[in-house]
């Protein structure tokens, strides 16, 4: 840490960037940001696909980033500068996406929209993405360049690849062969049927239900590799928990409720209305102890910022690798963006006080999670970052708060979920962002330059959020919650879980509809997310490298269990390389993430490219329908991962 009041040049004199300050080389170019919106459009349509089919997104920085650095490479034009503005624009599309896909469908699945509505829709996204950029920008200089708790994991590894690519290695290829593998696998899923989606099985055994099963998905190994054993086992421990245990048990003890439903209803219903809520629960816990554990630095940070930017402490010429937005930017677009929810919420709600409450409840919460997202993704990495814990929050202080002004019904419903889905967009936003300024930071970026390329990468990609939404929508749809029947899709297709915004919904329906929530299954939730605690803080001082975070087991219990075995797969195969690859695990994990993030790719565009077909009435009859072929069809892309990152030819 700097000491207060001194010089900004003396600030973290230890750091070395890649590309010195004082040299200029090509950074904000139009080949660059063209290039970063292009790719920020296709991870965008991809997370939304990824996020709504299993609720968890991936980071697009390090594929992007590869992606750039061959295609500039062969048109034999590109600073290390530019490949890290492509990175940082495309990943920009992907952070929008997912802020996007946990909160708004959930206006669908309430019944309070009857459509994805184009213009509410882009203007939450480019205002909720901007704010999230704006609100990070003071924390910038504590966070990234003084704080040396935080590490910001993806960061610096993205950093690394860029550097590698600087100097001849590259990957690419890597990227496109998973691409090519996720393509065909889900073209074999979802258009020729030859390949079952999902294996699963129910029985009843004495007076309890029993229920196994696995998506046949390309894209959650690829998830569950990106990640890492740890979290990978988490999750499936968190769907574990779920279905191994609570439905078993709450189907011993409440047999008369399923008489005359199959095995499989009764698993389903019982997990969908009863054992999910454990997740809330320890969502809330996981969220909460997220804000406890990083409280200290927040202060620490906002203390420092505000000192940063009262002029105090800037006496001397900011280094270029130093130099934010000024200040007076951004108050002055800071100001008119605030001003322009506040609109949109009135033009939405039509109610005055209630969107002046609303837009104070999102100012509030707003700054407050962008700066847990900010700090928590540099202590733990975008994977653990609690976006959902903090979801809930923002519904739960909202729902009060317009309870306590005695605004009930519908109105009351749409106004949370507004508020939500901004404060989720923002802390989206500002955690990816967090990412990017530590790799620019490591190589020698301009902040400034990159907060500008962050700002174009979250508007372009906002106007095509909701065609996608519409096309998903109505090509797979949605359950709806009030009805219980599928919203949209075309007849024979699998409605999408959306897991994130049928949580929200579910929240806010029972909140402000005089609908019950299931008390028991929450608090026993939280006694899990309060027990991983515990066990973690264990972990933790006796050095292990494995840990139980709360989140991604909360993730986990409000998954379906089909959704949770692919990601464990992935972890799994992640730990094989490693135990065979030793010394060279560092290359060939490389290769493997790359491999993944293209499976990823490959699965979900090919998803929304089948909607395209499905809406234009393009179908055929399944072809083969084997539960024996399908699971060991899954088994080559997993194998062939394997070997990719074990055995494939350079970096």
């Amino acid at each position: 840490m700097r000491e207060k009041g001194k010089d900004n040049i003396s600030h973290n004199a230890d750091h070395v960037p890649y590309v010195p300050p004082g040299k200029q080389i090509p950074e904000l170019t139009v080949k660059a940001v063209l290039l970063g919106v292009l790719l920020s459009i296709i991870f965008g349509i991809a997370n939304v696909y990824l996020g709504l089919y299993a609720g968890m997104t991936i980071s697009a920085s390090i594929p992007a980033a590869v992606v750039s650095m061959g295609i500039l490479r062969a048109l034999r034009k590109g600073t290390i500068l530019e490949n890290n503005m492509v990175q940082t624009v495309a990943s920009a599309g992907e952070s929008l996406a997912a802020g996007v896909i946990f909160t708004i469908p959930a206006l669908v699945i309430t019944g309070a929209w009857m459509d994805f509505q184009y213009w509410p829709t882009v203007l939450v996204s480019i205002l909720g993405g901007i704010l999230g950029v704006l609100f990070m920008i003071p924390l910038r200089r504590t966070l990234i360049s003084e704080e040396e708790e935080l590490i910001y994991p993806e960061g610096v590894a993205c950093a690394k690849v860029l550097e590698v690519g600087d100097k001849g290695g590259a990957g690419v290829k890597y990227v496109f062969r998973g691409l090519l593998i996720g393509l065909i696998f889900k073209f074999l899923i979802s258009w020729l049927k030859i390949i079952k989606g999902t294996v699963e099985r129910a029985v009843k055994l004495g007076k309890s239900i029993f229920y196994f099963g696995s998506e046949m998905s390309v894209a959650l190994m690829g998830v569950g590799y990106i990640v890492g054993f740890n979290i990978a086992m988490l999750v499936f421990l968190g769907g574990l928990i779920g279905w191994v245990l609570g439905v078993p048990i709450y189907s011993l003890v409440n047999q008369a409720e399923f008489i005359g439903m199959s095995p499989l209803e009764s698993a389903s219903t019982i997990w969908s209305t009863r054992i999910r809520y454990m997740g809330v629960g320890a969502m809330v816990v996981g969220g909460i102890w997220s804000i406890v554990s990083a409280w200290g630095g927040i202060v620490s940070s906002i203390k420092s910022a505000l000192e940063d930017y009262s002029g105090k402490s800037r006496t001397a010429m900011i280094l270029r690798t130093e130099e934010d937005l000024p200040m007076k930017y951004v108050l002055l677009i800071s100001i008119p963006v605030i001003i322009g929810i506040l609109l949109l919420y009135l033009w939405i709600l039509k109610l005055p006080l209630m969107s002046l409450l609303a837009t104070l409840c999102m100012v509030i919460m707003g700054f407050f999670f962008v700066a847990v997202s900010s700090y928590t993704v540099g202590l733990v990495g975008s994977s653990n970052n609690p976006v959902s814990g903090m979801t809930i929050c923002t519904v739960l202080f909202t729902a009060i708060m317009i309870l306590i002004f005695n605004l009930k019904g519908m109105p009351g419903l749409v106004a949370t979920m507004l508020v939500a889905a901004v404060v989720c967009i923002a802390s989206c936003c500002a955690g990816d962002m967090s990412q990017d300024l530590k790799t620019g930071h490591l190589l020698g970026a301009t902040p400034k330059k990159q907060q500008i390329g962050e700002i174009i990468g979250i508007v372009i990609p906002a106007f095509i959020m909701p065609l996608t939404l519409t096309l998903l929508l109505k090509a797979y749809g949605f359950v709806g919650l009030e009805s219980g029947k599928v919203i949209g899709g075309t007849p024979g297709t699998e409605p999408l879980v959306a897991p994130q915004a049928t949580l929200f919904a579910s929240l806010t329906m029972m909140i402000f509809t005089s609908g019950d929530l299931p008390w028991n299954m929450i608090g026993f939730g939280a006694l899990v997310g309060i027990l991983l605690i515990l066990i973690d803080m264990f972990l933790k001082r006796s050095g292990s490298k494995f840990r139980t975070y709360p989140m991604p087991v909360a993730v986990g219990l409000y998954l379906p269990l089909g959704l949770t075995v692919p990601i464990f797969i992935g972890g799994v195969m992640k730990l094989i390389v490693g135990k065979v690859a030793g010394d060279k695990f560092k290359e060939a994990d490389h290769r493997g993430i790359l491999t993944a993030s293209g499976l990823i790719s490959g699965e979900a565009l090919m998803g929304v490219i089948v909607a395209i077909l499905l809406i234009a009435g393009i179908r055929i009859d399944p072809i083969l329908e084997s539960d024996l072929v399908s699971v060991v069809a899954f088994l080559i892309p997993c194998v062939l991962l394997v070997l990719t990152s074990l055995f494939g030819k350079g970096e």
